[in-house]
């Protein structure tokens, strides 16, 4: 993942984030998605009173990805409203795990605080059929 990738992502999950709906917990949150072919994918965390319904903002931005067409994502930012980078949590991490053995996950809090990692380390046990 270049500098320039990883600055466009972190840009286009700010954006994304502007827009989630977060009444609840009022922690917004954006996520971006590369692939393959250069597309970028954005979503945002929508919550919902019925808390189970909540959508988190990695997977918004996978099921943009998937309803567009696209596949092979290569890299992920995830930008959170915190003080300190936030990890995707379980059920994302084994959504992303769907169409990814592996990729870089770039993690951005409040202030430009970043942290990387990979969804190997995320997930070392993903569940497959």
């Amino acid at each position: 993942m270049t500098p320039e990738l990883i600055e466009r992502l972190i840009d286009a999950a700010r954006r994304a984030r502007e827009n989630a709906y977060a009444p609840y917990s009022e922690y917004r949150v954006g996520a971006a998605i590369a692939t393959e072919d250069g597309s970028i994918f954005s979503g945002c965390n929508v919550e919902n009173a019925s808390f189970g319904a909540t959508i988190c903002a990695e997977r918004g931005a996978i099921a943009r990805m998937v309803a567009s067409g696209g596949s092979s994502p290569i890299a992920c930012v995830i930008v959170t409203s915190g003080s300190n980078p936030a990890s995707p949590c379980g059920i994302c991490r084994q959504v992303l795990a769907e169409f990814a053995k592996d990729m870089p996950i770039v993690l951005v809090g409040d202030g430009d605080v970043r942290d990387s990692t990979t969804l190997a380390e995320l997930l070392p046990r993903r569940f497959e059929l």
